[in-house]
């Protein structure tokens, strides 16, 4: 049975999906990806809603050690596994994330699964962006991958990769 729980966030309320192995989704502004499973309401987890309020209040790291277990295809899931390595902070070009996963002509594919992460923010799919520095799509807006990125940027000490916003 997934457990479904919501918390507020300086984003507005993120509501999250655990399992038996952790967390399987994470909707931010109250959107929720689909999920296969039955889904009853819960209390939230202490751990991850600590680690998300910790997150929020500058300890980018926090997140890092919540289990997840997300539900999608093996490359998908190789692709969300490669997300996770990308430091808080920095962020990574599609065809970074291609070369990341062993299929550096696949930058479609990888865009593809990216857009089908269903555990936002601790899976940071906000950290990809496109080659030329733009930031390209989000799921939750451009405005909430810009408000992310910035808290990001002046949390963690200085990197060099451009951003245009």
């Amino acid at each position: 049975m997934i457990e479904l729980s919501r918390v507020d966030s300086p984003l507005g309320i993120l509501t999250f999906a655990t399992g038996p192995r952790g967390l399987c989704a994470l909707g931010l502004g109250g959107r929720m990806p689909r999920l296969q499973s039955p889904v009853r309401e819960a209390k939230p987890k202490a751990e991850i809603a600590a680690a998300l309020a910790a997150y929020f209040s500058g300890d980018l790291c926090a997140i890092d050690a919540l289990e997840v277990e997300p539900e999608g295809t093996p490359f998908q899931r190789s692709v969300w596994a490669a997300l996770r390595t990308i430091p808080a902070g920095t962020t990574w070009s599609y065809a970074e994330l291609a070369r990341a996963v062993g299929h550096p002509t696949a930058t479609r594919a990888v865009g593809a699964a990216n857009g089908r992460n269903p555990i936002a923010l601790v899976v940071p799919c906000h950290r990809v962006i496109a080659s030329d520095g733009t930031l390209g799509g989000y799921g939750g807006g451009l405005e909430m991958k810009k408000w992310l990125l910035h808290h990001e940027r002046s949390q963690s000490p200085p990197y060099s990769a451009a951003l245009r916003f």
